[in-house]
């Protein structure tokens, strides 16, 4: 049985819960979410929340049961408060502009690079060397920053690249002249 699946979900009261047949759908301020549950998984009704309840004890069950109860509270948090992700873009010339729902960046190539934002996900460009990726679903927030990181890696010798806020890339130095 997992540890994670045993914890219960505390539900606030912002959040609405419905649960029919194997679908769960979550509703807060900040939009709807739905997730599929497997037949391996129940729900147990508590005064407070919910708890997930594995139907058997095979270790597949067990992995499921710690998986879905992490992705339901992170519904749950998505519709609360929401997700995002802060990139960075850094080298010479490197730029990036938000217009209706297309992003487009100058990453050092001859053209520029043209994104589009799925539905479901805002993104901002305070500063044009700054990306902000929101959205309610964790997974496709991941997602979004990790395509647009993508396109421009951050490399160890110059460091230029888009990077995540924060992340550490280590300097290696250059040819060592003999």
């Amino acid at each position: 049985m997992s540890r994670v699946g045993k914890v219960p979900i505390v539900v606030p009261a912002q959040a609405k819960i419905q649960i029919q047949g194997n679908t769960i759908s979550v509703e807060g301020p900040k939009g709807k979410l739905s997730h599929e549950i497997p037949a391996q998984l129940a729900f147990e009704k508590t005064d407070t929340g919910f708890i997930v309840k594995a139907v058997s004890d095979d270790p597949q069950t067990g992995a499921l049961h710690g998986l879905h109860r992490t992705l339901v509270q992170n519904m749950i948090t998505g519709v609360l408060e929401g997700y995002s992700k802060e990139l960075e873009l850094s080298g010479v010339g490197y730029r990036a502009s938000v217009a209706a729902n297309k992003l487009e960046m100058f990453v050092g190539f001859t053209h520029p690079v043209v994104y589009m934002i799925p539905a479901g996900i805002t993104v901002d460009a305070p500063k044009p060397t700054q990306l902000i990726v929101k959205g309610i679903d964790k997974q496709l927030v991941g997602q979004v920053a990790a395509r647009i990181r993508a396109f421009a890696k951050p490399e160890p010798y110059k460091g230029k690249g888009i990077k995540y806020q924060g992340e550490v890339i280590r300097r290696k130095a250059g040819k060592a002249v003999a």
